[in-house]
């Protein structure tokens, strides 16, 4: 098995890997191209996104800065729209549904580590996928840790700290983030 198969299983892995390296090195290339294009390049853009993302189902906006790990590991629905900088690490999967709305500056984060000081140390990371459900609306400036799945029309609030999965139709918010209402 792969140092990529482990990543993307959610086993231990070794980041210093020469094929994941490459991939990183790769990604980095096509996010800056990226970042350098401007709103009248939409043409540009929307290659350059599909060469960087697993897979697109429909129409993909996003705002410069956008930085990821390997960009291959995210899935993104129809109507998409991520606003400034924005960060996905994707060292394990990231689904994202359909009419998302991503503010600015928020992070979702798969890349895990150790705990225990010698094994982190050593540079092996694990990483848990993520998912967002459709007709989701996360905040600005919230973050979204690993493992977390976020059922269908959820709203994070601005600068919450997702650190649990929640099922359809709430607002959630704070940190660690905490259902605050239902969405009727």
């Amino acid at each position: 098995m792969t140092e990529r198969d482990k990543m993307l299983r959610g086993e231990v892995y070794d980041p210093s890997d020469s094929e994941l390296t490459a991939m990183r090195t790769q990604a980095r290339s096509i996010c800056h191209q990226y970042n350098q294009t401007t709103r009248q390049q939409a043409e540009q853009r929307s290659q350059l996104l599909h060469e960087l993302f697993g897979s697109i189902k429909g129409a993909i906006k996003i705002e410069p800065q956008f930085n990821c790990d390997y960009g291959k590991n995210i899935s993104v629905g129809d109507n998409f729209y991520m606003n400034f900088a924005c960060v996905i690490l994707d060292c394990g999967p990231v689904t994202i549904g359909d009419n998302c709305f991503i503010g600015p500056q928020v992070g979702i984060y798969t890349a895990c580590h150790p705990i225990d000081p010698i094994e982190r140390n050593q540079g092996i990371e694990f990483a848990k996928g993520i998912t967002i459900g459709d007709n989701c609306w996360i905040g600005g400036h919230a973050t979204i840790n690993p493992g977390v799945t976020l059922g269908d029309n959820v709203v994070v609030a601005s600068g919450a700290v997702v650190t649990k999965s929640v099922g359809n139709n709430v607002v959630i918010g704070g940190n660690p983030a905490k259902v605050i209402k239902t969405v009727e």
